[in-house]
């Protein structure tokens, strides 16, 4: 059966008699989704119809009480364990996103009412992720697409001749720009602790030749969540004379990242990581090799006057600041996206949601180490501290099978595949110089949740990942014996079919 997206109806446009505050205009009340679930007939409460298991200290998402279709024709609440791909929307976030949105105008390019809002509501929400992130005053935070174009941009801005120092262990949005941007890459091998992982890195700072240097580092794994040692690594970096970029893409979601405590010199995250999946990313820190970099795109907004050269070219004079690097119309509602999740999570209490989630964790796991056959991903070990993001394989079960199955027959969503790190799954699965894609066997099935999952979900998860385990460690069936007065070559027996999906 095919189900309908819901699609949230577009607020009515209140009279705007003067320009609001960031305030006001977040304070303007948006109604629920109607459209689609009316279009299908259904009642708009709770999007589709199916119960909803929120609550508890679930943060409210709008993703509750949306309907999966079962093979058996059943329905049943969507079960989103895929935080660590794309969060779901915080309802907070959809709220001032749609009480926004009639009031869209151009930013940084007119002089009417909704261009001077929508321009502060792009500064404001700036100033925002700046006292989110901890950042020091003099500090940039520049609007990026994602982690994976943040990155970039820093590999673009780095000094000529900088080296960069990056673990194996990295998402390929941290692994690789570099190289691309034709900087000295070294590969870093994956560390067995996070103390082995500080002097890793600092006996290979401190063995570079002179020049600028750049660490680059993780602050919890996208496949096993495990958090990095990123003060440690700061501090190694500096005493080397080098910079630490952080890619926070897996840690700014669950823990409070601050960027004067850490000492980091960057931090980079993306907004549909952090329950504000609206195209927008966050490169924040020092401005020293940014100002004089040359602009990461040239366009409109990046310039400050562009004329016909007397050669018969373009002369051009780059904007300074924020500007520079954020050429073309801004995503000002990615960007108030992004603020208002922080505005969210920094209400809400990132301690109490931290700890909330290491409660949820620690009874999946214990939930999950009673299933035979499954084995849990780790680098550092079964006691590293982490996020909620696990990865695992099953004895029996190929992973995309696997995922499948979790999809289908319980309306369960995770991730099968490498999840974008290759090489450090080829090595926590044995096989390091493997040359496996994501289409291959070596593959892993991935569970990650945040601050608004319900516990039932994950009650749900292993129930269902120990009814599949049992499935397929069913003994063989047998026949009834062979007669003695059976013929010759008499067939043997089959083995047990292997265990098709419910809508086979």
């Amino acid at each position: 059966m095919t189900a309908s997206v819901p699609v949230p109806s577009v607020p009515s446009v209140p009279s705007v008699p003067s320009v609001p505050s960031v305030s006001s205009v977040s304070a303007v009340s948006v109604p629920a989704p109607v459209a689609a679930a009316a279009a299908a007939g259904r009642d708009a409460e709770g999007a589709s119809g199916c119960p909803s298991a929120a609550g508890s200290g679930a943060l409210p998402v709008l993703s509750e009480g949306v309907c999966a279709p079962l093979a058996d024709g059943s329905e049943i609440e969507y079960a989103a364990l895929d935080y660590a791909a794309s969060a779901p929307v915080l309802r907070r976030v959809w709220e001032e996103v749609a009480a926004y949105a009639p009031r869209y105008g151009s930013v940084h390019r007119g002089t009417g009412h909704l261009s001077r809002l929508s321009t502060e509501v792009f500064e404001r929400s700036r100033e925002t992720v700046h006292r989110f992130l901890g950042c020091r005053p003099a500090d940039r935070v520049l609007f990026t697409r994602s982690t994976t174009d943040s990155l970039n941009l820093l590999a673009a801005a780095l000094p000529p001749g900088t080296r960069v120092f990056v673990f194996e262990t990295e998402h390929h949005a941290a692994l690789l720009p570099w190289a691309h941007h034709g900087h000295e890459v070294t590969c870093l091998p994956a560390p067995a602790s996070p103390a082995a992982a500080v002097a890793t890195a600092a006996a290979a700072l401190a063995a570079a030749p002179a020049g600028p240097r750049l660490l680059c580092v993780t602050g919890a794994s996208n496949v096993t969540g495990e958090l990095w040692p990123v003060r440690e690594l700061a501090v190694a970096a500096h005493d080397n004379g080098a910079r630490l970029v952080l890619d926070a893409a897996q840690l700014a979601p669950h823990r409070r990242v601050n960027l004067t405590r850490l000492d980091a010199d960057w931090v980079a995250f993306s907004g549909h990581k952090l329950y504000a999946p609206f195209g927008a990313g966050v490169l924040a820190g020092r401005r020293d090799w940014l100002d004089p970099a040359r602009p990461y795109l040239a366009g409109g907004g990046a310039t400050r006057r562009v004329s016909r050269a007397a050669d018969g070219g373009v002369d051009v004079d780059w904007e300074t600041g924020e500007a520079r690097h954020e050429a073309g119309s801004p995503n000002v509602i990615g960007a108030l996206a992004i603020a208002a999740a922080c505005r969210a999570l920094t209400e809400a209490g990132p301690e109490a949601l931290a700890a909330r989630e290491r409660r949820l964790f620690s009874r999946l796991r214990a939930g999950l180490a009673g299933v035979t056959g499954l084995s849990e991903l780790a680098l550092f070990g079964p006691e590293s501290a982490r996020v909620p993001v696990l990865s695992f394989t099953l004895d029996g079960w190929e992973s995309g099978e696997l995922a499948q199955a979790l999809a289908e027959r319980y309306g369960i969503g995770v991730r099968a595949g490498m999840f974008c790190a290759q090489p450090l799954v080829r090595r926590l699965l044995g096989e390091p110089g493997q040359a496996a894609d994501c289409e291959g066997t070596l593959r892993a099935v991935r569970v990650s949740f945040g601050a608004g999952t319900p516990e039932e979900h994950l009650t749900r998860l292993v129930r269902a990942v120990g009814e599949l385990a049992a499935e397929r460690a069913r003994p063989a069936r047998t026949t009834a014996p062979v007669p003695a007065a059976a013929p010759e070559s008499a067939p043997a027996p089959a083995s047990a079919p292997v265990p098709a999906p419910a809508d086979a």
